[in-house]
């Protein structure tokens, strides 16, 4: 592995030392995204607050100064916050939400730990996300497919631009993954108003597309803080049923900025 500074930092995390500029940790610079699978399952309820979590990147991350987070590298986090669903059968009766809330604060990787704030821009289940990584197909003469993207952007393997619904090039499939730069977009649920930011960096994004913001393909669960605001701790809940994140669920992290 190349010798640069990031490694170094690296080295000095390893060592219990961390440096900085000014004195400050040091981190992901922002707005860095990094795309995400959850290994095993999390059950709010089953799960206890303070427990650990594991995801790891789906496609490599490229950092300003020229180093790369492979695919496979482990995003580090614990529960915060876990309750089950438990139906109030008295009439007129408003449910109390299940709750699951994690925080995401270390990668590791090279046997290094690097501290980071992590808010989530998007989330996705496990069939919405099988979804975004198979072909589909057209008709019966279409051979190759086409992938259509958490949000709606698509490309063909024919080509590297991604494309919007709007057919507008917002990314570009290369042979290591999907790169994009993020679109502004809004998320709303029932409980909940959640602002997704632009980039004027080309990010990583895996099986999203370049406007991805919220929940997709987990049913009554919604998302009512996504980090932002909560010093990276991210909020699920749903007054139907139990939170809960499949083995295979994916997400879109993004380092806060300070």
């Amino acid at each position: 592995m190349i010798q640069s500074t990031w490694l170094m930092v690296l080295a000095a995390c390893t060592s219990g030392v961390v440096g900085g500029i000014g004195g400050q940790a040091e981190t992901l610079p922002a707005p860095t995204a990094i795309p995400v699978i959850f290994t095993q399952s999390v059950k709010a309820g089953k799960i206890k607050a303070g427990e650990k979590i594991v995801a790891k990147t789906s496609q490599p991350v490229y950092l300003p100064n020229g180093e790369v987070l492979p695919a496979g590298t482990a995003v580090l986090g614990h529960v915060t916050e876990s309750k089950e669903f438990v139906f109030n059968p008295t009439p007129y009766a408003m449910q109390k939400p299940s709750v699951l809330a994690i925080r995401f604060d270390t990668i590791r990787w090279g046997g290094a730990k690097v501290p980071v704030e992590l808010l989530a821009r998007a989330i996705a289940g496990p069939v919405a996300s099988h979804e975004a990584e198979i072909p589909h197909f057209r008709d019966e003469i279409d051979t190759v497919g086409e992938r259509i993207l958490i949000g709606g952007d698509e490309f063909s393997p024919l080509r590297n631009s991604v494309v919007s619904p709007n057919g507008d090039v917002v990314g570009y499939h290369r042979k290591d993954g999907v790169f994009a730069r993020l679109l502004a977009s809004t998320y709303v649920s029932p409980s909940s108003s959640i602002y997704c930011g632009a980039t004027g960096s080309e990010e990583s994004v895996g099986i999203f597309s370049a406007n991805a913001c919220g929940v997709y393909g987990l049913n009554t669960v919604a998302m009512v803080q996504n980090g932002s605001k909560a010093d990276g701790t991210i909020v699920l809940e749903s007054h139907r049923q139990t939170v809960v994140l499949n083995a295979g669920t994916t997400g879109l992290l993004q380092e806060l900025a300070h």
